[in-house]
């Protein structure tokens, strides 16, 4: 591991930590691939329409969803940190080229991989926020259920057959 964990702020952060079969270098890849990406981010019965990734500090990690009546969602972000096959930092307080970017939900997304002796990943998602209030707001939303079931997706794309 070539970086420090982030320490749980538990009024302000919210976690989901699993360990799966996939190798971390297919979790890395599922992350970072704007055609993988579309596959399995958003939780169903919404899909993932469209993303655009510049996977540098600075670039942008933009995703379109729509939901099953015809609902719009996604967002633009930032990308903060880039660890290749360990660890993903992006936020949606920021656009692209670190421009603040309005939103009814600023959070920063960390993702954590680590190797595991199976041949898997210790898989740590975490949504950081800046106030209590939005944290509970996130959580509220579905956070847990949310990012588990698009786990559950990414680990059945990219799990061989």
């Amino acid at each position: 591991m070539t970086f420090t964990p982030h320490t749980i702020n538990p009024q302000l952060d919210l976690e989901l930590v699993r360990e799966v079969s996939v190798a971390p270098e297919l979790v890395w890849k599922a992350w970072t691939t704007p055609e993988l990406i579309v596959q399995w981010f958003t939780p169903k019965p919404w899909q993932t329409t469209g993303c655009e990734l510049d996977l540098r500090p600075g670039g942008i990690f933009r995703t379109e969803m729509r939901g099953p009546d015809g609902e719009a969602g996604g967002g633009d972000g930032c990308v903060l940190e880039v660890v290749p096959n360990e660890r993903f930092v992006w936020t949606a307080a920021l656009g692209a080229g670190y421009r603040p970017e309005p939103g009814d939900l600023p959070f920063t997304a960390i993702i954590e991989l680590e190797p595991t002796a199976s041949g898997g990943t210790r898989y740590r998602a975490i949504a950081v926020h800046g106030v209590p209030e939005a944290a509970a707001a996130h959580d509220e939303m579905g956070f847990t259920h949310g990012w588990a079931a698009a786990l559950d997706q990414l680990v059945e794309l990219m799990s061989p057959t």
